[in-house]
């Protein structure tokens, strides 16, 4: 399981100006690439929808050693009720705590040098007011099971994740493939998992010819497949194979081939000028508002 790798968590966006803010100015991360779509993600990346839509990935680094945010974009879409299951992504940066105060964007300390604050569409970040130098700032995805013994079987067990921390009383434990990557973190809670609109997604990546035996593994395991092995094309990009899978809760885990996704997402130096001319090109708000009508709630 080495060679597996813990890549990017995918956000639904209603507000692509704010949001860009936030990843951009607030945390400090850098846009890598932005790519268009004109119609909905055969693995549904941006979710159910089948219109027009984009994807804009943001990081503090290259993907290849970095976790970043892929931020899914549905025209035409201005929010997503957000549920329980997504519950924060904490990294370590000064910079970011510094930047949130500088622009006034809402913090609150909840431990000693943590401040919890929020992306736009209510999704939590938790920010360490230290700086870790030489390595990713992303230090872990917290996502809510109903079940931590039957969680962690799934995603140790079957998904070969090791487990780096573990509290019983807490209803806690900490996962991961490697000491150098991003890690998972299942938080128990009472009353279920409720995925609502806003759900996500996160990805890792393995070797390709590991794919297959994946989903074989799924299906002899009787563990949901979403999507089975499929090829997604990106309009001028190498094309990538991912199988889909959903976790004992419904989380969403997207496996994609490394080797043809290192060469999807090379950083693309002028990502931040494609967000930005989409921006300006996309009136929609305009015309909502100049209809006097709400734009859709996913």
């Amino acid at each position: 399981m080495a060679a597996r790798r813990a890549l990017h968590f995918v956000f639904k966006v209603g507000n692509r100006f704010q949001t860009a803010r936030f990843y951009r100015d607030v945390l400090g991360m850098k846009v890598l690439r932005h790519e268009e779509f004109e119609e909905g993600c055969k693995a549904a990346c941006n979710g159910p929808y089948d219109g027009k839509w984009s994807k804009t990935m943001v990081g503090f680094g290259p993907e290849d050693d970095h976790f970043v945010a892929e931020l899914t974009y549905n025209y035409g879409v201005g929010d997503y009720k957000l549920g329980n299951d997504f519950m924060g992504i904490t990294l370590a940066s000064s910079q970011a705590v510094s930047n949130a105060r500088k622009l006034e964007w809402p913090l609150t300390e909840v431990a000693e040098g943590v401040f919890e604050t929020e992306a736009p569409g209510g999704y939590k970040f938790y920010l360490q007011n230290r700086s870790l130098p030489q390595s990713d700032p992303v230090l872990k995805v917290t996502l809510a099971v109903s079940d931590l013994q039957k969680s962690l079987n799934y995603w140790c067990n079957l998904l070969g994740m090791k487990i780096y921390e573990k509290d019983e009383e807490k209803q806690r434990a900490l996962l991961g493939y490697a000491n150098n990557q991003c890690k998972l973190e299942l938080q128990g809670v009472k009353g279920g998992v409720d995925h609502a609109a806003a759900f996500g997604r996160i990805a890792f990546s393995c070797p390709q010819k590991e794919l297959p035996d994946l989903e074989d593994l799924m299906k002899r395991e009787n563990q949901k497949i979403l999507t089975p092995l499929v090829s997604l094309d990106t309009p001028g990009k190498a094309t990538v194979q991912v199988v889909i899978l959903a976790d004992p809760d419904g989380h969403e885990i997207c496996f994609v081939g490394d080797e043809a996704f290192r060469e999807l997402s090379k950083m693309d130096p002028e990502g931040s000028k494609l967000l930005d001319d989409a921006m300006a090109a996309d009136k929609s708000d305009e015309w909502f508002a100049k209809h006097n009508k709400p734009k859709a709630s996913g």
